[in-house]
């Protein structure tokens, strides 16, 4: 991690080399000739994602590539990095690279690229592929999988041999899931030389978002943003009870901003936080749990979440801004009710913060406190501010002045930062005395800038995620290019060469570092295709409906505990991405069906996000869970009990995904106005904060066992005023023709209507279902709204008909078909609203304080 904020904390004048040592990429750290190779394999896969990301194929017309290629040629870096740097067993030496991992590396990276180097001889005979192709893909094919094994181990492998097992046995299965099989030409068609097995929707994201996300990432990280990330969070709360621990919870949430991944979370803010945490008297491995904990709430973080969000994107099929708006209060309730518990774990053993330098009073105290969140919130807000104005002015200029204006800022920034470059030493370097707030804000405060411009692209500009990304990550290398000697111009020294070479060096280490964090990213995503296409190939997921039915007995409640544990399990084996893969493309659809079975309109986003919040304990979960591990050896403590501490933790929110799919209105859905929306957040908070307290037992003081019944019936008032409501009122009235009509034409933009359909599937099956259908843009009739959703449809005598479904849109993936019928929608009834239930919840609470604050008084002497 780079930290250019302090003269005293640049390296030493160096021989101008890049990489001439040691580069540690993977499970190697190989030096001279083998580390320039791997140097250079990962700055040619960044350049080639930045290259098919930008507009300049477009323009120039040359070294086009179709989405195809792009994914082949993504798998050939990442197969080729995963042999050069991960060796064939851990105890391996791990200097060089044998010349066997080179052989492997190159034939499976000219594997991966064979569907893009013979692209055309290989699509004019799709369905019959000839000997070569079925043997590149064989071969291929092992090599994946030891790659795999390599990089992610045993257990994927395993999955994806059973699935490949189903695939060529389907015939001995037994009758609920028998299929009649395949031949082996056909698999590693299907699999290898199409976009539906390792070449799929998974490794295509990985290829098209994650990547530049990842190395959006790794260049803040490099350019020093991590560390003024930790030091400011230390500086704002390290002096709180349990302060050090609060700071990691904050410290965490601010990298998880950039990172999405919850090892790269522990690993860079660990160091620093586990040491102070530990220091005011949280044992080790409660320590390290906090510190995971916060880490893997990273990947929830807007706007750079974990790979599967990406994901989300394209199986869902709605904007990436929609899926952080969504997932916006979960995220913010999450680390809110961390805080809570790391407070409460410091009250309960009576810990206190780290020692000031002086004793400000509390004003200065408060003014610090506001300082920070002002500070922040200033550079974010003006940024888009002037980017809306500028984009409303002047839009067919606007990007060009508001890249200029970025320049500007970043220089004022940067220059501003110079005075206090006392408060940023040496990233690595322990905190010992607790930082002075308002220097340490102001010495990185132009890291915010690159954030500011990833939030303004895609909200303001609405460019794609990738294109987004990807001028977000020019801006951010321009600064990693630039910072270190316009600091030196800054400060008046004469090495600003040496400063401008050390510079590029910063660079060369993002590039390659983003690289590095891609490879178990895209080694997982492919591997999880041979997984979804098994699915595609096999039929499966079509009987799967009805074999989850049949064990939750088709209650939902039932059926959602069936799905978490299923996420749990594959957790102890699986990373994060691949979980979420596997889980979402087998239950997410189930999730939905055996809710419109239960009378409850499942929102597809909400299944998805229920599968992703459980997917998130893979990371934690022993005895597998690797930020376990890594925060267990920052702290020195045992990664089991480390893992069970986190894994309790962040189970401290496994109510809210089961509250979510009940009530929509939690992930914004059906929520209107700034009103609305505020008082969502401050009773999910709320209700967070209750169940926490349910689960530690403690609130002022320990909590008796009625008072814990008391604040569970407070929470699910909270989080689900609707259950207690709807039994004393009708909270859906049915429309049908012409009412119907004005409904869905009347209806806000993006906003989904409950609409209940009935028909014939393909299969020959009479349903009647109902979903919760994003209705998009206005439009003049309520035919044209329905085709903003996908829907193509006709009026008769019978109300709409559907005549046709767009491929991939999200009514495709809620289940609508041809021919189904519109039977009514149903909108919001008259009454008194569920949220006025809040008010009794809130009197519960206080109750229970008040008793304890009783309680309190007595026992005082």
């Amino acid at each position: 991690m780079s930290n250019v904020s302090n003269p005293d904390s640049a390296p030493a004048p160096r021989k101008r080399r890049l990489h001439g040592a040691s580069f540690a990429m993977g499970l190697r750290q190989p030096t001279g000739q083998a580390a320039r190779l791997l140097v250079a394999t990962g700055l040619s896969w960044a350049a080639f994602q930045l290259w098919v990301a930008s507009p300049l194929p477009e323009l120039l017309g040359v070294l086009v590539f179709n989405q195809a290629k792009i994914r082949s040629l993504h798998l050939a870096f990442a197969v080729l990095l995963a042999f050069l740097a991960y060796p064939a067993h851990r105890n391996t030496a791990t200097i060089g690279v044998p010349r066997s991992d080179v052989m492997l590396a190159v034939i499976a990276a000219l594997c991966a690229a064979y569907l893009s180097i013979f692209y055309d001889s290989v699509s004019a005979h799709t369905g019959a592929p000839t000997r070569a192709e079925v043997a590149a893909a064989a071969v291929g094919m092992a090599l994946l999988l030891e790659a795999t094994r390599r990089v992610l181990g045993l257990p994927m492998v395993l999955l994806a041999l059973i699935m490949l097992g189903y695939i060529f046995f389907g015939e001995l299965m037994p009758d609920l899931i028998a299929h009649k099989g395949a031949s082996f030409n056909r698999a590693m068609g299907h699999m290898w030389l199409g976009t539906e097995g390792v070449f799929g929707v998974a490794l295509g994201v990985s290829a098209g978002l994650i990547f530049l996300f990842v190395l959006f990432g790794a260049l803040l990280e490099t350019a020093g943003a991590g560390s003024y990330f930790i030091r400011s969070a230390v500086a704002l709360l390290g002096h709180m009870r349990g302060g050090p621990a609060k700071a990691a919870v904050v410290a965490s949430a601010a990298t998880g901003l950039i990172s999405g991944s919850s090892i790269t979370n522990v690993v860079t803010t660990g160091p620093l936080t586990i040491p102070l945490i530990k220091r005011v008297g949280y044992p080790a491995e409660k320590a390290a749990a906090i510190e995971c904990a916060a880490s893997v709430n990273g990947q929830v973080m807007p706007p750079v979440m974990g790979a599967a969000a990406f994901l989300m994107v394209e199986y869902v099929g709605v904007p990436y801004v929609q899926v952080l708006k969504h997932a916006l209060i979960s995220a913010m309730v999450s680390y809110l009710g961390l805080l809570y518990i790391v407070h409460l774990e410091a009250v309960k053993a009576d810990l206190r913060g780290l020692p000031r330098r002086h004793s400000p009073r509390w004003q200065r105290s408060m003014s610090n406190f506001a300082l920070g969140f002002v500070g922040i919130a200033s550079v974010l807000a003006v940024t888009s501010f002037v980017g809306a104005l500028v984009h409303l002015l002047m839009p067919r200029v606007s990007f060009a002045v508001m890249a200029t204006l970025l320049l500007v800022a970043y220089v004022v920034l940067l220059r501003m930062s110079v005075p206090h470059a006392g408060e940023a030493p040496r990233a690595d370097a322990p905190i010992t005395v607790l930082p002075e707030f308002g220097p340490t804000l102001r010495s990185g405060m132009h890291f915010l800038l690159p954030v500011g411009a990833l939030v303004w692209n895609l909200v303001v500009e609405q460019l794609s995620p990738t294109r987004a990304a990807f001028w977000a990550t020019l801006f951010l290398a321009f600064i990693v290019l630039t910072q270190r000697p316009l600091l030196a111009l800054f400060r008046g020294q004469r090495d600003i060469a040496d400063a401008a070479w050390q510079g590029l060096q910063d660079l060369v280490d993002g590039l390659a570092g983003g690289a590095r964090n891609m490879i178990t990213v895209a080694i997982a995503t492919a591997t999880a295709g041979i997984i979804v296409g098994t699915v595609t190939l096999t039929g499966v997921g079509l009987v799967m409906t009805e074999l989850v039915s049949a064990l939750s007995g088709g209650h939902i409640i039932a059926m959602l505990a069936l799905v978490a544990a299923i996420c749990l399990v594959l957790g102890m084996g699986l990373p994060t991405t691949a979980n979420y893969i596997v889980v979402s493309s087998l239950m997410a659809p189930v999730i939905v069906a055996i809710g419109a079975q239960n009378g409850l309109f499942v929102p597809l986003i909400a299944a998805h996000l229920f599968v992703f919040y459980f997917g998130l304990m893979a990371d934690i979960t022993p005895p597998v869970g690797l930020a376990s591990y890594a925060a267990a050896s920052i702290a020195h403590a045992n990664p089991i009990r480390t893992g069970i501490v986190a894994f309790r933790y962040s189970m401290r929110m496994a109510l809210l995904p089961f509250m979510f799919v009940l009530n929509p209105k939690l992930l914004l859905i059906g929520v209107s106005g700034t009103g609305h929306t505020l008082i969502t957040l401050a009773s999910a908070t709320l209700a967070g904060f209750a169940f926490i307290s349910v689960n530690q037992g403690w609130l002022l003081l320990r909590s008796t066992s009625a008072e814990r019944l008391v604040m569970l019936l407070a929470v699910f008032m909270l989080f689900h005023p609707g259950l207690f409501m709807d039994p004393l009122r009708a909270p859906y009235r049915q429309l049908t023709g012409e009412a119907a009509e004005a409904a869905i034409v009347a209806a806000p933009p993006g906003a989904s209507m409950r609409v209940l359909l009935a028909g014939t599937t393909l299969e020959g099956e009479d349903v009647e279902r109902g979903v919760l259908l994003p209705l998009g843009e206005p439009a003049a009739t309520a035919s044209r709204r329905l085709a903003e959703s996908g829907v193509s449809t006709v009026i008769g005598d019978a109300g709409f008909t559907v005549t046709q479904v767009d491929f991939g849109s999200q009514a495709a993936k809620l289940g609508i078909e041809a021919g189904f019928r519109i039977i009514a929608i149903e909108v919001a009834g008259e009454g008194v609203a569920p949220e006025w239930m809040f008010l009794p919840a809130l009197m519960l609470i206080g109750w229970v304080a008040h008793r304890q604050r009783l309680r309190r008084a007595r026992a005082a002497p």
